[in-house]
């Protein structure tokens, strides 16, 4: 049975739709389509898989349509996070001609996009099985698209980090510099954040890890630490906190990375460098 994602508010998805229509269509609308298109004219079609993938977006493909023509028919032939293959048909659409061909790119663009990141986050996962190690996102993403970009990794079936700077701490190589040292930086953070925050500390090294060990931490990041000093750090925690690897992490060694024993390892490419899935729109 197919684990259920966490599903994107519509108020998020009217919102994006809205301002991604806005900015295609523009001052004068849909000029081309306008001029050689009856309004009156109905159109069918169908959205197709180009390529094998996991489909990510759909709801917005949909909200893209329904809003340039309410009456539209919408039919979602697959669900997001399920694993297609090139040529399965995942949509069918019905509706006013104009509405469809204005409405078209801005679907796609949703489409293609979130299905990309689930893809590669799919094969991330697909490379660490046998391992206990998670794989999860970054906050490199494109501004204004973090709610899809981190909903499209979950649909991949990876797991999200934080979403921003407001839901938990991580004090990186910068924030340790201002603070003087590792420790006082964990102790004044610990000192005024909420019992319910989180606590991250990033290290480079197993000299700053150690440092931390009777720290209270919930989470220690390893920043572009080899496969070799990634075991020796999760032996020194044994389990104290989570272990996060991160840095440079590639499908060509992030199985190496998962052999360590980290819990989870953090990847920036699955939002900023995923290849859009190609996924079409064709007449029936």
């Amino acid at each position: 049975m197919t684990k259920p994602i966490l599903s994107l508010p519509q108020y998020i998805i009217d919102d994006l739709v809205t301002r991604a229509l806005r900015e295609d269509l523009g001052r004068g609308g849909d000029i081309t389509t306008s001029a050689l298109v009856p309004s009156d004219r109905i159109w069918s079609g169908q959205m197709v898989m180009r390529e094998d993938g996991i489909l990510a977006g759909i709801d917005l493909a949909k909200a893209s349509f329904l809003a340039l023509d309410p009456d539209l028919s919408f039919e979602s032939v697959k669900a997001d996070g399920v694993l297609c293959s090139r040529g399965e048909v995942v949509a069918r659409i019905q509706g006013k001609a104009t509405a469809i061909l204005s409405a078209e790119r801005t679907a796609l663009n949703f489409l293609t996009h979130l299905s990309g990141i689930a893809s590669l986050t799919h094969k991330y996962i697909e490379a660490v099985k046998g391992t206990k190690a998670q794989i999860c996102c970054t906050r490199k993403t494109h501004a204004g698209l973090r709610a899809l970009e981190k909903y499209a990794v979950r649909a991949g079936g990876g797991r999200n980090h934080r979403f921003g700077l407001d839901d938990a701490v991580l004090i990186k190589d910068n924030h340790i510099a201002v603070a003087g040292d590792i420790r006082s930086a964990v102790k004044s953070v610990r000192s005024s954040i909420g019992h319910m925050v989180k606590v991250e500390v990033e290290v480079d090294t197993l000299d700053q890890l150690a440092q931390l060990l009777d720290m209270p931490v919930d989470v220690v990041l390893l920043d572009n630490m080899n496969p070799d000093e990634l075991q020796r750090a999760v032996q020194m925690v044994s389990g104290q906190f989570l272990t996060e690897a991160s840095g440079g992490v590639t499908l060509a060694h992030v199985a190496a990375i998962a052999a360590s024993g980290v819990d989870m390892i953090s990847i920036g490419a699955l939002t900023h460098s995923a290849p859009a899935l190609d996924i079409a729109l064709d007449e029936i």
